[in-house]
């Protein structure tokens, strides 16, 4: 379930925060509860960075970012921007741009794939904003507000969007974001939606006046509460799914509850409809419970991370991380791709010309 809380005497928990799959940053100088719910859910999964900008705390209104990067309005400081880039993980790009709009939370609301910007947002901005997030740019009204930023609340797996929205502009919404949306509110009736919570694709955190049916229409539509047991396998199961398979398996090791579940549905969501659909399978394993397999591969920490193909060990990763597991599909490819070479030109070497020639 999605966490409530408060920032000092607010309820507009957003307004202070900007939440992503790949960092979370949280104003400086808050209450300690306030940074203290985020770690408790985000703690050695996601940095968790305390900042300024501009010198204000209204960070979440301020910046836009996902995880590929984090776009920051050019009253941010050297000194912020150089925290902001020594803080985030190394794949983050994170830019200062010039922008009039320069509330550019207010202005734009993206998730991992795609973007929805304020119709007089500049055209060099908008460009920033696809090429350094990644994401397909749209410029569009939600129920006539501008301030797209404000009135929607995005993840990768769903949104909420302003309460008086039609149900044929929410269909259209739907289709152009890619993702269920529903109209909602929070902090009891609250229409500014992204001012009121903080959300990615695997948790949620919502002011303390968020009553308990808004909490299960933000769980329902995020899909905060699901668990990511279907993938688990066992040792029974092992040498059916694993070393008998057909095509390349990535098993994930794990110890009890970590990584936490969540994260690992997000990531392994993730690889799945981004790298390895109908390319590979993928499991995870408790150590704790598998023992016996933990030691014939060699388990001495977890999580750890390995691709098998025809049930030998063809890549391996010391993690858990996306972008970690992004870097062990390319060991994993570049091994296929020189394996192939070789056996071409293996086929090369031992064939006469005319072998070749006719071959061809």
């Amino acid at each position: 379930m999605a966490t409530r809380l408060q920032f000092e005497n607010t309820c507009e928990v957003g307004v202070f925060s900007k939440l992503t799959n790949a960092y979370c940053l949280v104003a400086a100088g808050g209450c300690e509860d306030f940074y203290s719910a985020f770690e408790s859910e985000l703690a050695d999964v996601i940095p968790i960075v305390k900042t300024t900008i501009g010198g204000l705390r209204i960070i979440g209104r301020l910046c836009v970012g996902n995880r590929n990067g984090l776009l920051v309005p050019h009253t941010t400081t050297d000194q912020e921007l150089q925290h902001l880039r020594n803080s985030l993980p190394d794949q983050v790009v994170v830019e200062r741009i010039q922008e009039r709009l320069s509330a550019l939370g207010n202005c734009i609301v993206c998730n991992d794939h795609v973007a929805l910007v304020h119709m007089d947002l500049d055209k060099e901005t908008e460009e920033i904003v696809s090429d350094v997030l990644g994401v397909e740019v749209f410029r569009q009204a939600i129920a006539g507000n501008l301030l797209v930023g404000c009135y929607c609340a995005l993840s990768n797996r769903g949104g909420i969007v302003y309460p008086h929205t039609s149900e044929e502009e929410l269909d259209d919404l739907s289709t152009l974001l890619r993702v269920p949306l529903v109209a909602g509110t929070v902090n009891r009736g609250s229409e500014v939606i992204s001012g009121g919570m903080a959300v990615n694709d695997w948790t949620a955190f919502c002011g303390s006046d968020t009553t308990e049916t808004e909490l299960s229409v933000v769980d329902s539509i995020f899909k905060i509460g699901q668990a990511c047991d279907i993938y688990k396998i066992s040792e029974l199961e092992w040498d059916s799914l694993v070393t008998n398979s057909e095509v390349p398996v990535m098993v994930m090791f794990i110890q009890g509850g970590w990584p936490p579940h969540r994260y690992m549905r997000h990531v392994m969501d993730e690889l799945e409809s981004k790298y390895i659909t109908g390319r590979f399978k993928y499991y995870t394993l408790n150590v704790h419970q598998e023992r016996s397999i933990a030691t014939r591969y060699d388990i001495f920490s977890a999580p750890t991370t390995i691709v098998f193909k025809d049930g030998d060990k063809m890549a391996r990763v010391h993690g858990w991380h996306l972008y970690e597991l992004e870097r062990l599909l390319k060991q994993y490819d570049d091994l296929v791709y020189t394996s192939k070479l070789k056996g071409y030109f293996s086929f090369l070497f031992t064939k006469s010309e005319d072998e070749i020639f006719f071959s061809n």
